[in-house]
């Protein structure tokens, strides 16, 4: 009886051994299985398409259906929608939101636990996107030609005032921003105070590293301010193109700018300048989204992404990792149940194709933040002729380029209404 027991009791303490183990053995492989699944869909995450812009952005609304699709919490989706606004003469729509997003868009809120997990995730995952310099310039020179095209001229002289401070705070900018900086001189103009405008020509004649045509027109316009014509020129304003996406790739040749090169998927137009006009690119907005991890711009930025380095690194070896072990692992089991290859061969496709996504997952894991108010124009065009096809700076642009060609602004536009040349 006493070795009866003895037995039944170890036999027992063996079962529940025994089922202890194969307990741990699937919860190891849960675990695995779970782990592995998650670097699967963060390879298939890098190489899914961007989400494409809204689709009511390529139709023609109404001011009060822009305003319907407005969602402020997803701030590039609401700085789509406000330029959208102010592309139709939706003022009242540019205004009531654009304030909202200068004062909701522009500060960083620092959250420790948010700033940490962006070192083990992709580069502004949980972080909310905060405007660039350039953008709140240019949110600010929307709310002025709002402002103007219904008569509040001392609101859109505000807006100015806070551009002049978006554009030359060395606290708030990087860099020169001579678009932002030739709307001002104009709309200065526009509204007659010629005083003003001058300090703007004026800055831009002295931007030594911006376009020589840029900076020989605002000299040419100074002259004639100063002189006794060109007081009160009749400004149009065109937008050409539309702002190229963004591609970005892996470099370590500089690494003030961390690790990443980043290049328009598409060229920019050459600057240009007449008699009577100047057409000036965006391209100084993109050098400002591909500086973004650049020390002297963001040395927050800058350090997290080296930090995410190692982790990017981890991760990729991980998945490579797991499907080599799926190769053997799956040959191991068919051949310790004297199986026919079956098996082993449906293992190595499939440890194969695991292993593929080795190099996605480092680069989802490295991807940078370069989000950016992207509906904007490639080109601005600056002239006074009344017919844009006068103007010289206008006939040389490509076909495809006068195709996409909206003038979004001239002395003489009315509240609500806003006279558009689509070409």
């Amino acid at each position: 009886m006493r070795r009866r027991a003895r037995w039944t009791s170890w036999a027992a303490w063996s079962g529940l051994r025994a089922s202890f183990s194969l307990g741990c053995a699937t919860s190891r492989m849960i675990v695995i299985l779970l782990l592995l699944g998650g670097f699967l869909w963060v390879g298939c995450q890098s190489m899914a398409p961007p989400r494409p812009q809204n689709a009511h952005l390529a139709s023609s609304l109404s001011c009060e259906e822009i305003a319907t699709h407005i969602s402020f919490p997803d701030r590039i989706t609401t700085l789509r929608d406000i330029y959208q606004a102010f592309s139709a003469g939706c003022d009242d729509t540019v205004i009531t939101y654009g304030t909202q997003a200068q004062d909701t868009y522009k500060y960083k809120t620092f959250r420790v636990l948010k700033e940490a997990s962006n070192i083990f995730l992709p580069d502004g995952t949980l972080i909310d996107y905060v405007l660039e310099s350039y953008e709140r310039g240019f949110l600010s020179v929307l709310l002025a030609i709002s402002y103007y095209r219904q008569h509040n001229f001392e609101a859109s002289q505000v807006e100015l005032r806070r551009l002049d401070h978006e554009i030359f705070t060395p606290l708030y900018n990087y860099g020169a921003d001579p678009i932002n900086l030739l709307f001002s001189a104009v709309l200065w103009e526009m509204l007659n105070e010629p005083s003003e405008a001058r300090v703007d020509w004026s800055r831009l004649q002295g931007q030594e590293d911006q376009d020589e045509a840029v900076r020989t027109f605002a000299s040419h316009r100074l002259d004639q301010l100063n002189g006794k014509e060109g007081h009160s020129a009749d400004w149009s304003v065109y937008a050409i193109g539309r702002f190229p996406d963004i591609d970005w790739n892996i470099d370590f040749q500089d690494s003030s700018t961390g690790y990443f090169s980043v290049t328009p998927q598409h060229s920019f137009l050459p600057a240009c300048f007449s008699e009577s006009g100047v057409r000036i690119s965006t391209h100084s907005w993109f050098q400002k989204i591909a500086l973004r991890h650049d020390h002297g711009y963001h040395p927050l930025l800058h350090a997290q992404s080296w930090l995410r380095l190692p982790f990017g690194v981890a991760y990729s070896l991980i998945t490579f990792s797991a499907g080599a072990g799926i190769m053997v692992g799956g040959c191991f089991v068919d051949m310790a149940s004297e199986g026919h290859g079956a098996l082993c061969q449906l293992s190595i496709l499939g440890g194969v194709a695991v292993m593929q996504e080795s190099p996605h997952v480092l680069r989802y894991a490295l991807r940078p933040d370069l989000r950016h108010w992207d509906n904007v124009p490639s080109s601005f065009l600056f002239t006074w002729v009344p017919d844009v096809q006068d103007e010289p700076c206008w006939r040389n642009v490509p076909n495809q380029h006068q195709g996409r060609t909206i003038k979004i602004f001239s002395r003489h536009d009315q509240n609500h209404e806003m006279k558009m040349d689509a070409r």
